[in-house]
């Protein structure tokens, strides 16, 4: 049966919400695929009788939910389905692509050897305004920007002088190039998650609009040991990527 076959009923159930979970199953389904334009607020005016506003509530909810983009001009585009991301895993960004099935690349924009935020040097435990190569990368799944990346290396492991060169880290993972070069493998780390918007740099190296919802993440990696390795800001895309936890309850 398709999205529009049936009458909406008129009840308790609110009409908006009922023309949502059909447009939701019908995406769910395959009847709208990642990239076609849902139908526009006119014709699901024309063929439920209802209002514009109520038209536009249940297209709003899909985007709120990340399930399609509203752009003026385009319309309600699908959206490919959010990338679900263990919080309990840590793993290189090329090691969770390829559980996925999903082809990693990137593309490094800089990087400098440059005096660390406070933030940075109190995570590694160093004064502020001690030096440490610092890596801003865009991280790509299919060809797809993902995530920018800021990463700060430890200067007792990584010093300045081992500074890597922009078209090396293009081809490779950064934990990879870690455990390479200086034989320390990253194995925990400690992760906090806050919502942002993006602004006009995020944006356009996010492809996204301008003020579209992030998952912004501040990561310190360590060995085994628990020597410090690298601190990271990585900002998600929120229609493209999310994070999943599971709760046991006591």
């Amino acid at each position: 049966m398709a999205w529009n076959d049936e009458d909406l009923e008129r009840g308790p159930v609110p009409l908006w919400f009922q023309i949502k979970e059909r447009l939701r199953d019908a995406i769910a389904c395959g009847e709208f695929a990642p990239g076609d334009a849902l139908p526009p607020e006119s014709m699901l005016n024309r063929r439920f009788g209802i209002s514009r506003t109520t038209a536009r509530a249940a297209l709003d909810s899909l985007e709120n939910d990340g399930l399609v983009s509203r752009r003026s001009g385009h319309g309600s585009i699908v959206l490919e389905p959010r990338m679900d991301q263990p919080l309990n895993l840590l793993a290189s960004f090329a090691e969770d692509m390829a559980a996925r099935g999903r082809k990693p690349s990137y593309h490094t924009r800089s990087v400098l050897a440059a005096r660390m935020p406070a933030e940075v040097a109190a995570a590694f435990g160093l004064a502020r305004g001690a030096r440490a190569i610092a890596i801003d990368r865009v991280l790509l799944a299919d060809d797809q920007p993902l995530a920018v990346t800021e990463s700060w290396l430890a200067p007792s492991i990584v010093p300045v002088r081992m500074r890597p060169d922009p078209a090396e880290l293009d081809t490779c993972s950064l934990y990879e190039w870690i455990e390479v070069t200086t034989g320390r493998r990253i194995a925990r780390g400690e992760q906090y998650i806050e919502a942002a918007v993006a602004d006009q740099d995020l944006a356009e190296r996010l492809c996204i609009s301008v003020g579209d919802p992030v998952l912004i993440a501040r990561r310190l990696a360590h060995t085994a040991d628990g020597t410090p390795v690298e601190y990271v800001v990585a900002t998600y895309c929120a229609s493209r990527y999310r994070f999943r936890v599971e709760l046991v309850r006591p």
